[in-house]
């Protein structure tokens, strides 16, 4: 019962034959809703208790979130910790790969900083950058609180440049002097791939990587591959050596029977056309397996 109806009961119960005088008489006393000076009610009603309680706990759990929150804005970090003014003063190499990132990002969110954002979505790749270049545009606005359509697209524009980075230094003509050559020169254009592709490594004289082309792409579990085709790149180029490429999406680097067979095939083919056919290598983000290393060429 509120204040006022209160005082409406104890009117009721005057006399009404009561004098106006005898009423005013009576000491009756009407408190308005309002806080003194020390923040408590003036009366002891029980409705302006209520509602002062509920103020004083808003209050407190206001004051609580501001005076215990461990956010800080990184624009109010020391300049030697702001990840831009950092890569300026110590170079990009002092920064770590969430600083980076959260360069990219730009911002975080309201109660996050883009550095803490960026750590966030690191630990979700196991802090793996190539797990990282696996993740969909969408998947990064779903996961993460922060992160929308731009921000998704510079991360991955980003890790599309970092992996033709990679692929650029075969304009250099590399040497292919062993397996681990030929898995550095393709590994960028498999590694995070979801499905079955099979890439060619075209070789002049003196095993230097000319080019390499794709011949086939599949599903999951496998790909057709024509060796008429390959043949036909082959002598288009031409080259005098080739080394086959492809990768397993499950990681799986034992070689199945249709891989042998693919590899007994193409290099018995290559042979009437006079291309050597130095080593077929199976790709994964685990590591690659060689046929010339096993001795199965």
């Amino acid at each position: 019962m509120s204040y006022l109806e209160k005082l409406n009961k104890k009117l009721n119960k005057i006399d009404k034959t009561q004098s106006l005088d005898k009423l005013e008489d009576r000491q009756i006393q009407v408190f308005p809703i309002v806080d003194n000076e020390e923040g408590k009610p003036k009366n002891n009603d029980a409705d302006i208790k209520l509602i002062d309680k509920e103020k004083s706990l808003r209050f407190k759990k206001e004051k609580l979130s501001k005076d215990d929150s461990t956010y800080v804005s990184i624009k109010d970090w020391s300049d030697d910790d702001k990840p831009r003014e950092k890569l300026r003063l110590k170079g990009k190499h002092a920064l770590s790969n969430a600083e980076l990132l959260a360069i990219l990002l730009g911002s975080g969110s309201r109660s996050t900083s883009a550095v803490d954002l960026a750590k966030e979505i690191l630990k979700n790749a196991d802090n793996n950058l190539n797990e990282l270049g696996k993740i969909s545009i969408d998947e990064l606005i779903k996961k993460f609180h922060g992160v929308g359509e731009a921000k998704a697209i510079t991360i991955a524009a980003a890790m599309e440049l970092g992996r033709r980075r990679q692929m650029s230094s075969i304009k250099d003509r590399p040497e292919i002097r062993g397996s681990q050559d030929a898995y550095n020169a393709i590994a960028p254009m498999l590694i995070d791939l979801h499905h079955e592709e099979f890439w060619i490594l075209m070789l002049n004289r003196g095993n230097q990587v000319l080019k390499r082309v794709q011949v086939s792409q599949g599903g999951v579990a496998g790909t057709v591959v024509d060796a008429k085709i390959i043949f036909k790149r082959a002598l288009e180029i031409p080259a005098s050596a080739i080394i086959l490429c492809h990768n397993h999406p499950s990681g799986n680097l034992r070689p199945s029977m249709p891989d042998i067979e693919i590899t007994k095939k193409i290099k018995t083919g290559a042979e009437l056309i006079d291309i050597k056919v130095l080593d077929h290598l199976i790709v994964s983000e685990r590591g690659y397996f060689s046929f010339a290393d096993e001795g199965m060429m």
